[in-house]
């Protein structure tokens, strides 16, 4: 069965022309893509909150493992793209762990997984100087409780753009 995506096409394009509204549709000019803000988010572009909500600030990582999973790698070349397009912007990678183990052992698995994106990054193209990282192991979880549905959301490496 073939299907014909020309109707599809039309109507996404007439839902798009009809769905702006004047008051907030912006235009940009390439002097001023960096601080339009965008005309559905009203997020300025160039921001954090551009980068944590249009990019993705973090990735998760499984139990004792520092390697990247396909939606990891997904999330950091979006986060290289961004980081190539605003290119004074300087990135801390955080490593944290969940609260099973040591602080000593945790402390240093943060470490390899902020290393993990940070290597990525590099070979997507963005020059190491722009990054540093951090490893807070299990000092900083993100969710509290001692179960699998908060430590999986503490296994992340979260990337810190220092924006002016």
């Amino acid at each position: 069965m073939r299907i014909s995506l020309l109707p599809v096409a039309a109507a996404a394009l007439l839902l798009a022309a009809c769905e702006s509204d004047p008051a907030t549709t912006t235009t940009t000019t390439p002097t001023a893509t960096a601080t339009a803000p965008t005309a559905t988010t009203g997020i300025k572009a160039g921001s954090l909150e551009d980068f944590r909500v249009n990019v993705g600030d973090r990735v998760f990582f499984g139990y004792d493992k520092i390697d990247l999973s396909a939606d990891a790698r997904r999330t950091l070349e979006r986060q290289a793209a961004w980081l190539k397009q605003y290119g004074s912007v300087r990135v801390v990678i955080e490593g944290h762990a969940d609260e099973r183990g040591t602080r000593e052992y945790n402390l240093a698995l943060g470490e390899r997984r902020a290393n993990a994106q940070k290597d990525y990054l590099v070979a997507l193209g963005i020059p190491a100087a722009r990054l540093s990282t951090v490893s807070y192991g299990k000092e900083r979880p993100a969710v509290l409780g001692s179960n699998e549905a908060a430590w999986s959301q503490n296994r992340r490496g979260v990337s810190v753009p220092q924006v002016q």
